[in-house]
């Protein structure tokens, strides 16, 4: 008599044979899914910095310094915690660094908006973020963030602007910077694998409502 659970196996085995061709289609262009490129504009009041690890931070600071030079940007802010773990403040040793790193004149056109410990996300940071942009009445900004978290990061961005700010809206545009921790190709590095799927269902997540 044919065992009742042969339908069952041969449905599991037919998934798995899907999940696996899923995965071997998305391994070239898995990456593709988190990355949202938008055209640059030729010119924006500030370009806003999104924190991230000490070299994604380094990473994003260098390529809104480079809109700074280029004369895109007016001005940069940069998002950081209001305070290290150690309690020590951090504008002062931002401005250290990019003064050492770029010179005094860009380091002076770096405006910080400092974060509570309570941010923890990034629908959080740009709601933080949003109330130092109108402080500034900025009307034109360009996010800049690794290229892993652009769009993650647009959407979320948008969605909290239009929630925010009444007609007209500020414009917002993101720029990718790629990312030395997000090594390529993805599959092929322990570290760069583990980005990118938790930022697959960071985006799943944010798609279906999150936050």
């Amino acid at each position: 008599m044919p065992s009742p659970f042969r339908p069952l196996l041969r449905t599991l085995k037919w998934l798995s044979a899907a999940c696996i061709l899923i995965v071997l289609g998305l391994l070239p262009f898995g990456s593709d899914l988190l990355v949202a490129v938008d055209p640059m504009p030729a010119h924006v009041d500030a370009a806003v910095v999104l924190q991230g690890s000490i070299v994604a931070q380094k990473t994003r600071i260098a390529g809104a310094m480079s809109l700074l030079q280029r004369g895109i940007a007016d001005r940069v802010l940069l998002s950081v915690p209001r305070e290290s773990y150690w309690g020590q403040s951090i504008p002062p040793v931002a401005r250290a660094y990019l003064q050492r790193t770029y010179g005094e004149v860009p380091a002076s056109r770096v405006d910080f908006c400092e974060t509570s410990a309570e941010v923890n996300s990034t629908a959080e940071e740009a709601e933080a973020l949003m109330v130092c942009i109108r402080e500034r009445q900025w009307r034109s900004i360009v996010i800049v963030t690794s290229d892993y978290h652009t769009r993650r990061a647009r959407i979320l961005w948008r969605k909290t602007i239009r929630e925010q700010e009444p007609a007209p809206a500020i414009r917002v545009s993101l720029e990718s910077v790629a990312d030395p921790e997000f090594q390529k190709p993805w599959w092929r590095h322990r570290h760069g694998a583990k980005i990118w799927l938790g930022e697959c269902l960071k985006l799943l997540w944010t798609v279906l409502g999150g936050k």
